[in-house]
């Protein structure tokens, strides 16, 4: 299992709580990479939002790209995975920037393709709002066109949305034959795309046994296709306490809903321009991406056992989410990690 986690470019994930100690500040972002380098975790995702998901529009929200640019050189071993919404970035231009990037991180740069789902930021930065499956069919050419350029001398193009002539791009990006493209996605045509023209399939949080039946539909897929298996990641809020009764006590504080706290338009906005497999409760909503569904709550050794069993459901990436981000994850990878990295732990 490899671990990861959400750089919280938000300032949080809770959009109950106002104050979560991790401001979205270019200081604070850096020092938890550097720290999250020296305690084990493996990746972390840079989402990308131009307005605020979690705090509100309001908030300050950092930049994913210029993010990423300066981790790459600040870091060492950590893998950059970073968002990017094919309607605001011109493939081609994006392509040159990743393969700068990864050149600059020495080859850990992986990009997560998301298709836009926020009509109102769109608005608001002049960028195209299409519809659930236009999205999809314009990330498909966006996908060919950045995997071409990366991968060939010359690389021309002509589709619906998308059109290079005779394109060049040197230098080509340091880890081959590609930077990892991860996505995810719920609906028949998200699945589709991902099974034929990605590497990875991230998940919202869900229970191991919601999981295992993913892994196996989204790799029958990718067999159908006749290519190789898949990297399988699911999102999950870590909830890590002495005792089951002191973690509970937390998650009633995180999960105290109100109604009109500042991300709530936004979520109203990303449920009615996504096709989820399933209804989402205002409980999931307290917490980004149904990081508790997945269950990653109690005392260290019954979150050890949870990561088993999502290892068991085919899962090889966990990406985490903690509050306040830089002290829960020093006590994961001081409590936690050692039961499931240390051979003798298994039982």
């Amino acid at each position: 299992m490899r671990f990861g986690y959400w750089l919280p470019v938000f300032g949080g994930w809770l959009r109950n709580v106002e104050d979560e100690r991790m401001e979205a500040e270019w200081s604070y972002v850096r020092r938890l990479a550097r720290a999250s380098e020296r305690v084990g975790f493996d990746l972390t995702l840079i989402a990308e939002l131009n307005l605020n998901d979690i705090k509100g529009p309001d908030a300050p929200a950092l930049d994913a790209w210029s993010t990423a640019a300066a981790l790459a050189a600040v870091t060492e071993r950590l893998e950059l995975m970073v968002a990017v919404r094919p309607t605001f970035h011109p493939p081609a231009l994006l392509a040159k920037q990743a393969a700068n990037i990864d050149h600059i991180s020495g080859g850990r740069l992986s990009l997560n393709v998301v298709s836009s789902w926020w009509a109102e930021e769109a608005k608001q930065y002049g960028v195209d709002f299409d519809t659930h499956d236009a999205r999809y069919a314009r990330t498909a050419e966006w996908l060919a066109v950045v995997d071409g350029l990366w991968s060939q001398r010359r690389f021309s193009f002509a589709g619906k949305y998308y059109r290079v002539e005779n394109a060049i791009l040197e230098p080509k990006p340091v880890r081959q034959p590609r930077p990892t493209l991860y996505a995810g996605g719920e609906s028949a045509a998200a699945k589709a795309l991902i099974a034929r023209s990605c590497d990875g399939y991230l998940m919202h949080g869900d229970p191991p046994e919601r999981i295992a039946a993913k892994v196996h539909d989204m790799q029958s897929l990718r067999d159908a296709n006749g290519l190789a298996p898949m990297v399988y990641g699911v999102a999950g809020y870590v909830v890590c306490r002495a005792t089951e009764t002191a973690a509970q006590r937390e998650i009633e504080r995180i999960t105290d809903v109100r109604q009109n706290a500042a991300g709530y338009a936004n979520y109203e906005q990303w449920l009615a321009n996504t096709q989820l497999e399933q209804r989402v409760s205002l409980e999931d909503y307290s917490v980004s991406n149904r990081g508790l569904k997945a269950g990653l709550t109690g005392t260290p050794e019954q979150i050890a056992d949870r990561i088993r069993a999502f290892e068991q459901a085919g899962v090889d990436l966990l990406l985490l989410q903690f509050s306040p981000q830089l002290e829960e994850m020093e006590r994961f990878a001081e409590e936690v990690m050692p039961l499931v990295t240390e051979p003798s732990a298994v039982r």
